[in-house]
């Protein structure tokens, strides 16, 4: 022990004398500019009310702030190893590190504060990881792809729904006998109550993997099936959630015209997309034995009566639902997502089994995929409102709460805008000294690695013609059709392929840690709620719906007793050690 003590002090003595005394590997000129663009930046803030306050200038402020926070960490080193009754989980389609933390600011923001100190509900989860998130036969992920991981708990190829890796995308033959169980399946056999809440299509690629068998997921309805699927048998998406797929309670989001034929007016605009002439619609309400509504628009949807409700499907647009920067405050408007998760709690929670509910906020993805980012983010600020909606109905005591996102999207947070900055407004570049590799034009702070924003602008200049960036000075950035500038010309902005954030609370959530592979996030949700292979530890066996309260059940008293003497030795060792 004298030698390690020894062996570590010498460590920091050679530290301390290197970073003293050594000379730096680099030029540092560029240090001269970024310390004068630093003092016009806090000459600048100090004409600014808006941040920083005089109680963040105090030391006092950020040790309070500090203590409170290794409260609330400590307090966390009391495991919840309860069984979890209730599992939901958030999924944030195309949902990056940086747009949770611009639709942070914006959240704030639009509350009237500078922004960046705002605590989202779903930071407010505890425990954290990163997951990975490529295909296995991609570095950039597809949605279906990696929701067949966060859902059935496989890696699969991108674009393919419910299947194992053995499957080829877009070939039929290749998916037989190649299907996967999602966390669906499982929470059904169990006896829980299910349910599914998207601003996608229900057929999407994102929930689709939870009742799907497919290898192609853009196969939603008969229509859209090649001729090599019919061949082989392979039915639609559409049909399999009604003829084929476990029985789920709540369904809720848009996708009305691959339920419906073609002979069929749509309520609001078209028709439907089916050749086989059937009605998907109608025969899932004659399949129901209990009260089963069917809605279209919010109207009919905020007359539901979660009580007297067994069975609830909700289609509120012929494609997508719309974004939330383009509804209005009708009341007939089509629900939230927030709306739309309150409804699925409280249907679903009549169930003492409990149950698992699926809430995918699939529009950010469509924003960022249009270099849109104030709809990108406000589907964002949309998605945290129904997580507060969880956090406010559920206890997590034995309800697990997850949130986290399929893949990420080239959105760039960047420049050096002072606190409080609109987070859709223009940079402002205050380098005091001339820097000749800038075009001297406005840039926003959000921009994108490629997509629609691309566009380059002829001026001249004497006989001279030079080809700049577009000029935005005139440009309203906080437009909801604003497309933010990018370094790439793409009709369509693509996903991006770093690592994504899962953040979560309730029993088990301290399994999420460290960097993960994606599907573990299906393990650990089924490891918590004691289903499909990981049932041997738990006490609850399983039952059939409807059945007797399981509550906050205690895992089994092996399970418990030996993780509290590991706990003990862990806590025994670190003493001897220090």
């Amino acid at each position: 022990m004298a030698t390690v003590r020894m062996a570590a002090r010498l460590f920091l003595v050679a530290v301390f004398i290197a970073t003293a005394f050594g000379k730096p590997a680099y030029d540092d000129s560029s240090d001269e500019d970024h310390s004068a663009h630093l003092l016009a930046r806090s000459a600048h803030a100090q004409s600014r009310a808006t941040a920083p306050t005089d109680q963040e200038r105090t030391p006092e402020y950020w040790s309070d702030m500090a203590r409170a926070s290794l409260a609330a960490a400590l307090r966390l080193q009391t495991l919840n190893t309860n069984v979890a009754k209730n599992v939901v989980l958030f999924l944030g389609d195309g949902m990056g590190v940086s747009t949770v933390t611009t639709a942070r600011i914006l959240k704030g923001q639009k509350a009237g504060n500078p922004g960046e100190e705002t605590v989202l509900a779903m930071d407010s989860l505890p425990y954290t990881a990163m997951s990975k998130t490529y295909n296995i036969d991609a570095q950039v992920p597809d949605s279906a792809g990696t929701a067949t991981a966060f859902l059935c708990g496989v890696k699969v190829e991108g674009g393919v729904v419910g299947v194992d890796g053995r499957t080829r995308y877009g070939n039929c033959s290749s998916s037989k006998g190649r299907e996967v169980e999602s966390i669906i399946v499982h929470a059904e056999r169990a006896g829980k109550s299910t349910g599914i809440v998207t601003t996608a299509r229900v057929t999407h690629a994102t929930p689709s993997p939870a009742y799907a068998h497919s290898a192609a997921r853009g196969w939603e309805a008969d229509s859209d099936l090649t001729a090599e699927a019919r061949d082989n048998n392979c039915t639609d998406i559409a049909y399999q959630l009604v003829e084929e797929a476990p029985d789920i309670e709540v369904i809720m989001g848009g996708g009305r015209r691959k339920f419906t034929p073609r002979s069929m007016a749509d309520p609001e605009s078209g028709s439907g997309d089916r050749d086989d002439g059937v009605d998907l619609i109608q025969r899932w309400q004659d399949s129901k034995s209990g009260t089963a509504r069917y809605v279209w628009n919010g109207t009919d949807f905020r007359n539901v009566d979660p009580d007297s409700t067994d069975y609830l499907l909700g289609l509120f647009e012929s494609s997508h639902m719309k974004f939330s920067a383009d509804r209005t405050s009708d009341p007939a408007e089509e629900p939230t997502i927030a709306d739309m998760t309150r409804k699925a709690i409280q249907i679903l929670q009549k169930n003492t089994n409990g149950f698992f509910l699926l809430v995918e906020g699939g529009r950010i993805d469509h924003g960022h995929h249009g270099a849109t980012a104030v709809k990108a983010l406000e589907e964002t600020v949309a998605l945290d409102d129904a997580v507060q909606v969880a956090k406010d109905m559920l206890s997590t005591s034995d309800s697990l709460i997850v949130v986290t996102a399929d893949h990420s999207h080239t959105l760039a947070f960047a420049g050096y805008p002072d606190r409080g900055h609109p987070i859709f407004g223009k940079n402002v570049y205050k380098y005091s000294n001339p820097d000749y590799t800038w075009d001297g034009l406005p840039y926003t702070t959000l921009l994108y690695g490629n997509g629609a924003g691309y566009g380059l602008a002829e001026t001249t200049r004497g006989n001279t013609t030079h080809v700049t960036r577009q000029n935005i000075t005139d440009v309203n950035t906080a437009d909801k059709e604003y497309r933010q500038q990018s370094a790439v010309p793409l009709q369509s902005a693509t996903h991006a392929g770093e690592d994504v954030i899962i953040m979560a609370d309730g029993p088990m959530a301290h399994l999420f840690h460290g960097v993960q592979e994606q599907h573990y996030i299906a393990h650990v949700m089924m490891y918590a709620a004691c289903l499909g292979e990981y049932t041997d530890h738990c006490d609850k066996p399983a039952t059939t719906k409807p059945a007797t309260d399981a509550g906050a059940a205690a895992r089994g008293s092996l399970y418990t007793v030996g993780l509290t003497a590991v706990l003990c030795g862990l806590q025994i060792l670190a003493a001897t050690r220090f």
